[in-house]
């Protein structure tokens, strides 16, 4: 008789995924929460758009250093603006859903902005309560929830968003486990967007920069084809493409300026962008 064999329990969470969990869970940057502490939105991406050079020539240490958040936290929310522009048409009786929330200011800003409701999901326990007591402070916690959840399998019924995206967190996960889950959520004809950075694989492999930022931030980025074969096999179809690397180039220059922002990847990121290796994109698609 042939012995039979052992089934293992399945984790609800890959060891990757408790290793990014670990890892937001215990992640306290500055660069994130100091900017968030302005207006109490809270960033967890980069920033586009032309600087306000004028902020180093403060010659105050204390009103320099305000300036300088104050600027990268203007070019971080124009981020966000810019993604939420290629949501709609919204309005207050749709749902949208933020993958890989952070602390959640992607979907205060697409609440506000359209008046919908949004949920918001992370593998870190830390982000989601930390975004909930945010909504709750603004009394659109009614509205505005974050789960602590997968975004590859999160539980939510199919067809119930008018909208969804991701927000530079795609380099954590699989793009067809994904897409898949963004396609089931979304009614036919809902928007997915997405802010990225990925390589350029006309240049081959991934570069030297790439792999120093995938070190970094424990993550796998994607080359820039990725994102549309996967697409094309998931149902959704890019509307618009918009190439963001040299809207992003000020930010980064900005930021290795701030003395108590830096986190040492900064130049990496520049010599990425300016080597052509690495690209920051936004793709827009509609879910057939």
């Amino acid at each position: 008789m042939p012995q039979s064999a052992i089934t293992a329990p399945v984790p609800a969470q890959s060891t990757y995924q408790n290793r990014v969990a670990e890892y937001w869970n215990a992640e306290r940057n500055p660069v994130n929460l100091e900017l968030g502490r302005i207006d109490d939105l809270y960033h967890h991406h980069y920033g586009i758009g032309d600087a306000q050079w004028s902020v180093l020539d403060e010659t105050d240490p204390d009103r320099r250093r305000d300036r300088l958040t104050a600027e990268l936290h203007r070019l971080e929310h124009a981020q966000a603006e810019l993604l939420a522009s290629h949501l709609g048409p919204l309005d207050s009786g749709d749902r949208v859903f933020d993958a890989g929330c952070g602390r959640g200011g992607g979907s205060v800003v697409a609440h506000l902005r359209y008046g919908c409701s949004a949920d918001g999901v992370t593998l870190s326990t830390q982000q989601a309560e930390f975004a909930n007591e945010q909504a709750r402070a603004r009394g659109i916690d009614a509205k505005v929830r974050y789960h602590h959840r997968n975004m590859l399998d999160t539980g939510f019924a199919t067809g119930a968003y008018a909208a969804s995206w991701n927000n530079e967190s795609t380099m954590y996960v699989e793009l067809d486990l994904l897409f898949a889950e963004h396609a089931r959520l979304l009614r036919r004809g809902g928007r997915y967007v997405v802010i990225t950075g990925c390589y350029n694989d006309t240049y081959g492999q991934a570069s030297r920069e790439v792999s120093l930022i995938n070190a970094h931030y424990i993550c796998d980025i994607h080359p820039r084809s990725a994102y549309f074969r996967a697409m094309a096999r998931n149902r959704l179809v890019p509307v618009h493409v918009e190439d963001l690397t040299q809207a992003t180039i000020p930010y980064w220059e900005l930021r290795k300026k701030a003395e108590h922002l830096v986190t040492g990847i900064e130049d990496t990121f520049l010599t990425a962008y300016k080597n052509g290796s690495f690209q920051y994109l936004l793709i827009a698609a509609d879910r057939v």
